[in-house]
Order: C-alpha cells, then sequence, then structure tokens
C-alpha cells in the first residue's frame, strides 16, 4: 500500500523509499547475525520501513521534537527510542541487584564468576538479576545467565557467564544448574534474565515516536543546547 500510494502521488519519494528499506534492513541484519536482535526483531524492524519510512507528520505530530532522520528515514528514529526503553530498563536491572546485594550481604559474582570480565559483570548487571535455580526451572522465559564445566576428576567447580543467553541449550543449562545446586556445588542464587524480545521495546518506540517525538535528537539537542 505504501508503495502504492507512492508511485500514484509521489513518484519523486521512491528513491528515499529504497534508501530507508536498504538502511533499515542493513541495520536489522547487522544486529541481527551481531547476535543483539532475534529473527522476528529484525524481520518487525525492516516491515516497519516497509509500511511507515517517512514520519506521518500529516496526520500526527509528535508533542516534543520531530529530527530530520524521522523525516526521511523513520524506523531509525523507532529503532533509537527503543534503545532509550531497553537502556531504562538497565537501570532497573541495576538498582534491583544493589537493593539484592544490601539485603542479602552476598557477593554479586562468587567463586570463578569473580575472574570474569568487568565488561561481561557490567551486561550481566545491566540485564539480568539474582534468582533461585527452582524459579528458573519453573519459568520457561527465563533464561539463565550463567553456566557451570563440571569436571569429576576435581572437586572444584567452575561457573562461568552467558552474556546472550539463547533458547537453544536452555534446559541442558538449566539441568546443570539445578544438579550442581542439589549436590551443594553452588549456592541456590544464580544470574538470570527476563529475556524480554527488543520486539516489546521497538513496539514502545514506536508509540513514542509517533506521540512524542525522536527522543535521541531531543537529548543532542539539550547537550548541545540548541
Amino acid at each position: 500500500m505504501t508503495l502504492a500510494e507512492l508511485l500514484l502521488f509521489e513518484p519523486s519519494q521512491l528513491p528515499l523509499y529504497g534508501l530507508c528499506f536498504g538502511v533499515t534492513a542493513g541495520l536489522a541484519l547487522l544486529l541481527f547475525y551481531a547476535g543483539g536482535f532475534g529473527g522476528a526483531d529484525s524481520k518487525a524492524l525492516m516491515c516497519i520501513a516497509l509500511a511507515m519510512p517517512f514520519a506521518p507528520l500529516a496526520l500526527l505530530k509528535p508533542i516534543l521534537a520531530t529530527s530530520p532522520t524521522s523525516q526521511i528515514i523513520f524506523p531509525i528514529t523507532i529503532f533509537g527510542n527503543a534503545v532509550l526503553f531497553a537502556a531504562a530498563s538497565g537501570i532497573y536491572m541495576i538498582l534491583r541487584n544493589v537493593v539484592w546485594h544490601q539485603k542479602t550481604k552476598t557477593k554479586m559474582f562468587q567463586g570463578t564468576l569473580a575472574s570474569e570480565s568487568i565488561g561481561k559483570k557490567f551486561l550481566v548487571l545491566i540485564t539480568g538479576y539474582k534468582m533461585t535455580v527452582s524459579c528458573v526451572k519453573a519459568k520457561w522465559h527465563i533464561f539463565p545467565m550463567e553456566d557451570i564445566a563440571d569436571n569429576d576428576q576435581f572437586i572444584s567447580l567452575k561457573r562461568k557467564l552467558v552474556v546472550v543467553p539463547r533458547d537453544e541449550g536452555r534446559e541442558k543449562i538449566v539441568e546443570r544448574l539445578s544438579k550442581a545446586a542439589d549436590e551443594g556445588k553452588i549456592d541456590g542464587y544464580v544470574w538470570a534474565t527476563p529475556g524480554l524480545p527488543m520486539l516489546i521495546f521497538v513496539t514502545l518506540g514506536l508509540m513514542a515516536a509517533l506521540l512524542l517525538g525522536d527522543f535521541v535528537w531531543l537529548l543532542v539537542r539539550l547537550v548541545l543546547g540548541a
């Protein structure tokens, strides 16, 4: 329908339409193969580029700010808003982890997890929180953010962080963690994430872009004092 509209009424916009889809598809595929996006998330962003390449300013003008990007590549504005919403959820995760640490007086990274890199620890802190192994096992939408490498020849057990948890192999990891907890090799708490799909944040980003505007552009203007 968008293509037909442009062909009939605004053929001069066809090159921009192709540019919008090309840039959006390239970004979506890059994020997918980098592990930052799921397949459904990438396809959703490309579908938005096909259906709504430009901000519908004639029908609905945002309250706060309209960026030049919105008028050429609207999906990028949606993606920027989605990233900010996802970042806001990271702030919630950090606060939750700090409260848990203060309440339980327990180290956040115990055993061999303490030797993991600062980058991995930071990513885990903003995307996950501590849960009991039984809760992770009972809730299918919760993904463990750590795994174990157990060797029967040694008493020690190596725990490692899983920064990008995937659905494949989830059950095996949960079983390993559950067995280790039952045998007393690890405590009852492990790092886990609710595994919220980026599609939720993309939906929020779309609604915000239509009603409020481009949050990234607004922040840039505030920083620059424009």
